[in-house]
């Protein structure tokens, strides 16, 4: 059983979404209001056990009187705030933002984002094909460019980064949210294994010094790739059977149960493939590991598989 804090009781906040009157306790988000409203506002740096860190720019939203759009996810709701989710303005500004990271970044593997794309008619195509993965990228220093052949797109692809036996950095498909590093360091787990390297187009998340995973801070405890929206960080499992074709969610089980490693008493969902627990993460909602876990959680289930 998960026990969910009620906390307490605050004010309604009375304003407008699209029209309608809509009321939430005070402190909400634009975002919070929508959802609540049954609105599908997209999002993909928003992250429901994580701080707003207003990189992505796709849920942005018009508010009156307000010179520019405003990121939903961030934007507290105030009392006679007219807000409008669906104007020419958001849907440009959604169809720029996901046409700008789809050149850019392979988004394949980014649940919703195909649909958005069809939605507001993003054609990220239109920049040309993508330019090949560059193997330099973790040497690049700030100040240094390369000419753009006007032929390509640009792309941040790297090759894949497989030097452990628990995650995989795909890199190529990150669009630096901040989610991992956010993750990583202050808001849960303080290790600060990793972090955003160099500037402009060049910016990647990387390791101190671009090490190896093995070789840096990091303790393994897979909360990055809890977070991941685009699958540029996943569980080592999930890559081997997507690049063998046979990762299937459609087939897969999730059974949520507590984690018998230490008396802390973490809520675990398995999921489970062909009788096979193929990853493990945790509900968002529980106030014990709001998602999160440690090694021994998170990986430490490989003994159930032996026969």
């Amino acid at each position: 059983m998960t026990i969910v804090g009620l906390g307490l009781p605050r004010r309604l906040v009375e304003f407008t979404v699209d029209g309608e009157a809509v009321r939430v306790p005070e402190g909400s988000t634009i975002l919070d209001a929508c959802a609540a409203a049954g609105k599908d506002i997209p999002t993909l740096c928003f992250g429901d056990t994580l701080e707003p860190a207003n990189a992505c720019r796709v849920c942005m939203v018009e508010v009156e009187g307000s010179r520019t759009l405003v990121p939903s996810c961030s934007r507290k709701a105030e009392p006679g705030m007219v807000v409008r989710t669906e104007t020419d303005r958001t849907r440009l500004s959604r169809k720029v933002v996901l046409e700008l990271l789809g050149s850019a970044t392979d988004l394949s593997t980014t649940p919703d984002v195909a649909g958005w794309m069809a939605e507001c008619g993003a054609e990220p195509e239109r920049f040309g094909p993508p330019a090949p993965a560059s193997d330099d990228r973790d040497d690049r220093r700030p100040g240094e460019h390369e000419i753009p052949d006007g032929l390509t797109a640009a792309t941040v692809r790297q090759p894949v980064k497989v030097d452990n036996e628990l995650y995989v950095r795909d890199y190529g498909k990150c669009i630096q949210c901040y989610k991992c590093v956010d993750a990583c360091g202050e808001q849960w787990q303080n290790t600060f294994a990793i972090t955003m390297a160099g500037r402009g187009f060049d910016a990647r998340i990387s390791t101190e010094f671009a090490n190896p995973l093995p070789d840096s801070a990091c303790v393994y405890c897979g909360n990055c790739v809890e977070v991941c929206p685009t699958g540029a960080l996943s569980f080592k499992r999930e890559h081997d059977k997507r690049e063998a074709g046979t990762w299937d969610e459609s087939r897969q089980t999730a059974t949520t149960t507590i984690c018998t490693f230490c008396g802390v008493g973490c809520s675990l969902t398995l999921h489970v493939q062909d009788n096979e627990i193929v990853k493990v993460t945790s509900p968002h909602e529980s106030s014990v590991t709001h998602g999160n876990l440690c090694i021994k959680g998170r990986f430490g289930w490989q003994h159930v598989q032996n026969r």
